[in-house]
């Protein structure tokens, strides 16, 4: 029955995925030095994602909109970065942003508050 259960949950998200790849919009615009300290300051963050995890593909999309190309790891089973989400963040639950910050690491959990975190930082 749990095998069952992967597929139907791997075939909803594969296909909320692609909907999101044909109706995400468009980039926000920064100039080319803005676009570039942006993306300085994301070299800080790490997102810990399953590929057709709807609120992974939910801060997936709000990231886009934000023109924040932050780093994706997939935690999926066999993953090395599983055991990194599990040893760091306590649990494997995606979505989940890793944040280093002044030789600190957090760890946010939930696709609303990631997504408000890096909008009050970078908008």
């Amino acid at each position: 029955m749990s095998l069952i259960i992967t597929l139907v949950r791997n075939l909803l998200g594969g296909i909320i995925a692609f909907f999101d790849l044909i109706t995400r919009g468009f980039k926000l615009k920064r100039t080319a030095e803005a676009q570039q300290q942006v993306e300085n300051d994301l070299e800080s963050l790490t997102l810990y994602q399953f590929f057709a995890c709807p609120f992974c593909i939910k801060t997936r999309r709000a990231m886009y909109k934000m023109n924040l190309p932050i780093l994706k790891r997939n935690v999926s089973k066999g993953s090395p970065y599983r055991e990194e989400l599990m040893q760091g963040g306590g649990k494997v639950k995606t979505p989940c942003l890793r944040i280093d910050s002044a030789g600190e690491t957090t760890w946010l959990y939930e696709s609303s508050e990631i997504i408000t975190y890096l909008q009050q930082r970078f908008n």
